[in-house]
């Protein structure tokens, strides 16, 4: 492993950026390319040092591939780095997404009817319906995990509300440490926290609710919905897509079904986190508003997004070794991941009821299963072949 302090800054980032344009499909892929880049090629740090980051960020809500290497900037460079790292890592897919909160407008001015698109909902189906059978696999290892998984899909799929997911995964995880009879679960360990970046975690999640509380602003609900998502949602992207579109689609009605699964379906092609489609999301949210006001929407939505997990990761890193020794967190995990997989599955039943069971809808949906889990196609082709069924039939 090399000295972190002979490392030069540039290099580093310049690895960072190579992982952002090779990152595809999600945290559990993203976790492959850490691997060969940061850790065989370059050797930023160990094999162990990066399977305990994967175990941190699974105990923390937010994006945890983007933990793992803000965590990894962190530990090489320090707090300046780690933001350094978060920007080159998220941004080129995060302008990206904002270019496509746009896409509507473009369809319009050259003509093209949203209807060649009809085909991008049924194929981002087909991601979430690989994604909840990959993880179910992990998730559910016994009759208890089965429960809380089905627990977890029914009550999604009967409560529709925000609330609904922070609440199942509180459950998950309270459960599993009821049920483990285990004594000195919370046994003491000596701890020296940064606690400036818990402060400021805490600062903006109850500053971003008073200021929606008195003020009625679009933009403002926009980062306090997103930073609201960045806390809430444990397990990276696959988790938060149900939050997202069941406050901003069926809730608030900021876009319709259509254009949130035109977006997902674009995002599941790019490299990169796939908390950035939070920045075509909020960019259609205040398209109303003139091309300016859009891209404020979202960018104020993307950094929203991102900015819990970075202070969230900057607070519990420098702690990491002695909280390891904490046996109630690993505990917790357990039942908090079988929820979280419950979440997922029923994510795939919602949206594919809203795209339609029509028999087109389904042949597109399964095309894309087999194609995921035979592994021959690269997932940007899925993507571009499901974009150009729809202009050619």
């Amino acid at each position: 492993m090399k000295n972190t302090g002979s490392i030069k800054w540039s290099s580093f980032l310049k690895d960072v950026f190579i992982c952002s344009l090779s990152a595809f499909v999600g945290p559990e892929a993203h976790v492959g390319v850490f691997l060969d880049q940061l850790v065989t090629k370059k050797k930023y740090l160990s094999e162990k040092e990066l399977i305990e980051l994967v175990a941190l960020s699974s105990m923390l809500p937010g994006p945890s591939s983007t933990q793992i290497i803000v965590a990894t900037g962190y530990k090489t460079g320090g707090p300046l780095l780690g933001l350094l790292t978060l920007l080159v890592w998220a941004l080129p897919v995060l302008v990206f997404m904002t270019a496509l909160s746009f896409l509507n407008q473009l369809l319009d001015t050259f003509n093209i009817s949203v209807d060649n698109l009809r085909f991008i909902g049924p194929m981002a189906v087909g991601f979430i319906v690989v994604a909840a059978y990959k993880i179910g696999r992990k998730v559910v290892t016994g009759r208890f995990t089965l429960l809380l998984f089905l627990f977890s899909a029914t009550t999604t799929y009967l409560i529709r509300a925000p609330w609904v997911f922070p609440v199942i995964l509180l459950i998950g995880g309270g459960t599993s440490v009821f049920l483990s009879r285990q004594k000195n679960l919370w046994n003491r360990v000596k701890l020296d926290p940064p606690w400036v970046y818990l402060a400021l975690f805490i600062c903006f999640a109850v500053g971003g609710i008073f200021v929606v509380t008195v003020w009625d602003e679009l933009i403002a609900h926009l980062f306090e919905g997103f930073y609201r998502f960045g806390y809430l949602v444990f397990g990276g992207g696959q988790v938060v897509v149900p939050m997202m579109y069941s406050e901003l689609v069926e809730i608030r009605q900021y876009l319709t079904s259509q254009e949130f699964l035109t977006g997902y379906g674009f995002v599941q092609g790019l490299p990169g986190p796939m908390f950035s489609f939070s920045a075509y999301v909020g960019g259609l949210a205040a398209a109303s508003g003139g091309p300016v006001y859009q891209i404020i929407g979202a960018l104020v939505s993307g950094i929203g997004i991102f900015l819990p997990g970075m202070f969230l990761i900057y607070f519990v890193y420098p702690i990491w070794e002695g909280l390891k020794q904490i046996r109630g967190i690993g505990i917790s995990l357990k039942g908090i991941n079988a929820a979280a997989g419950g979440l997922i599955s029923i994510a795939a039943f919602i949206l594919m009821q809203q795209s339609g069971f029509s028999l087109e809808n389904i042949i597109v949906t399964a095309l894309t299963i087999i194609l995921l889990t035979a592994g021959v196609i690269p997932t940007p082709l899925i993507v571009l072949l499901a974009l150009g069924a729809g202009f050619i039939f």
